[in-house]
């Protein structure tokens, strides 16, 4: 059902293997009131979706171009690589970027892992996506090195992964345009940093209450308390101008 014009809305786009599942049931918690769409990109149009404001906001992998925009890091994954389960890499419980260096390593064209030099023996050429480079590892033509969110969203039975100790991690991120935080974003903000509903800045103000909270009280007497003055207690007899002096007794 669409929403209507008038209606408040926020659009998360995210990139493959990122799942957030978890802040969408916290918003629906906090923000009944408020739909929230899913819109899942691929990691090449994913801080574009934000630019032509296709989105409110994206979780997308760092590094990317973040010109325009803010990005806050939320986690590291762990790098793998993808194995047919007949190889010697699934023997292992880690492997380093060395141990690789005779195998084919497929580098698909939207692999998000900032490279300096790919390791191993590249392949004649390189695959479209990362779907397309399982399925060239299940067919035995060469292993792919990737995030471990992508390696769980690509599982397959004939297939395994490892750690890759050495390897380059992708960090995941939630972005949005640098000149448009509006309120919405900030609640969306709060709810991945793990803000409690009754933060200041996890929850929308009230203006009567922001009123009433700026607003003075007004002057009221300070009550008496007796605080600051002496009470002098002459002894019982003596002379109030003696100051509890006995009078001379006369010879």
């Amino acid at each position: 059902m669409p929403v209507p014009d008038d209606q408040p809305s926020f659009t998360l786009a995210y990139v493959p293997g990122v799942t957030p599942d978890k802040w969408v049931r916290k918003w629906h918690e906090r923000m009944p009131a408020v739909p929230l769409t899913l819109v899942q990109v691929t990691p090449a149009d994913a801080a574009d979706t934000v630019r032509d404001r296709e989105a409110d906001a994206v979780l997308l992998r760092l590094p990317t171009d973040r010109t325009g925009l803010h990005a806050i890091p939320l986690y590291t994954e762990t790098t793998v690589v993808v194995v047919p389960k007949d190889h010697l890499v699934a023997a292992a419980d880690e492997v380093t970027l060395d141990d690789l260096a005779d195998d084919i390593v497929l580098h698909p064209l939207d692999d998000t892992l900032d490279w300096e030099q790919p390791p191993g023996r590249p392949a004649i050429e390189r695959p479209a996506t990362t779907a397309a480079a399982i399925e060239l590892v299940g067919a035995g033509v060469g292993l792919l090195v990737v995030p471990q969110s992508l390696a769980r969203l690509h599982h397959r039975r004939d297939l395994v992964h490892r750690p890759v100790t050495d390897a380059p991690q992708s960090r995941v991120a939630l972005s949005w345009l640098e000149d448009e935080t509006t309120d919405l974003m900030e609640q969306f903000i709060g709810i991945v940093r793990g803000r409690t509903v009754n933060s200041t800045r996890g929850r929308p103000q009230d203006p009567a209450t922001t009123e009433r909270t700026r607003t003075p009280a007004k002057n009221k007497e300070p009550k008496d308390t007796g605080r600051g003055r002496r009470t002098r207690h002459p002894r019982s007899g003596g002379p109030k101008s003696g100051r509890g002096r006995h009078p001379r007794r006369r010879r």
